[in-house]
């Protein structure tokens, strides 16, 4: 057992979940036993071994009481949500103590806006998504790294890690997990001229009016892993610069119609050149 959680501490967690799935199988009911169903399928979890995060996670969940916000039943809901075993999964986050509207299959339901670290292959962003159930978000930012898309799903973890402040609203950052659906947008670059920072305004609003994606590449703000994590403050983006560039979420047949549009709307003020793929 000793070893088991030191391999766990040096988060060598190939050996800790063999170690503690040895240990939990060897007495399945002891006092003890919950603890370690739990703690080798989080180990296995860390590893992204699914199919035994979620082998374990039901073990873990069968030795704990319903409904009194019980770690193994988040767990096992990330876990059966990956696998899409949604009938688990629903019961799972009952099981937690969520409450859920009466359904079968997929849960899409309104679980507010968060902010997510996604991973991107230079490192990680944080964008705005929509929660879609207890684990899952669908992507509301364009992705500053067009190799990240917007409406794509993604599960996330169930434990914040930092958060967003917004007009003194705090939204906590959760740490993906998986990409558990692809979009098809892929991402658009335009340059875009325009008098007043409300020009822009217009151009996003009418994009995201559609359901679709735009961001102002100059929006971005770097921040080290120490501020990432913390409870930085949101302010929304003015610029009065008056070329500027912006990503777009959309066909391009799509997005050039409410370029058009946009520009159309005052001519004098706006213009816009340049819409291609963007990286």
């Amino acid at each position: 057992m000793k070893q088991a959680y030191q391999a766990f501490e040096a988060e060598d967690w190939a050996r800790a979940a063999d170690l503690l799935e040895e240990a939990a199988l060897a007495d399945p009911d002891s006092p003890d036993g919950a603890a370690l169903w739990f703690d080798a399928a989080l180990a296995h979890k860390f590893r992204r071994d699914w199919p035994r995060a979620y082998a374990l996670g039901k073990e873990a969940a069968a030795r704990v009481t319903r409904g009194q916000e019980e770690p193994a039943f988040w767990n096992l809901g990330i876990a059966a949500t990956i696998l899409r075993d949604w009938a688990t999964a629903r019961d799972a986050w009952t099981g937690y103590g969520v409450t859920l509207q009466d359904g079968e299959g997929e849960i899409v339901e309104d679980f507010g806006m968060t902010a997510i670290r996604i991973g991107t292959p230079d490192g990680q962003e944080v964008v705005w998504g929509q929660r879609l159930c207890p684990a899952r978000a669908r992507v509301l930012s364009v992705p500053f790294d067009p190799a990240r898309r917007y409406g794509e799903v993604v599960v996330h973890d169930g434990a914040p890690n930092g958060e967003r402040i917004v007009d003194g609203r705090h939204y906590p950052v959760f740490d993906e997990l998986v990409c558990f659906e692809k979009s098809d947008l892929a991402t658009l670059s335009v340059t875009v001229t325009a008098a007043e920072p409300d020009d822009v305004d217009a151009l996003l609003s009418a994009f995201q009016d559609r359901d679709l994606g735009a961001e102002v590449l100059g929006s971005g703000v770097m921040l080290c892993k120490c501020c990432s994590e913390g409870s930085p403050a949101v302010q929304r983006f003015v610029s009065r610069e008056a070329s500027q560039t912006v990503l777009l979420a959309a066909p391009a047949d799509e997005a050039s119609g409410l370029l058009d549009a946009w520009r159309a709307a005052s001519a004098d003020a706006r213009a816009w050149e340049n819409l291609h793929t963007a990286g």
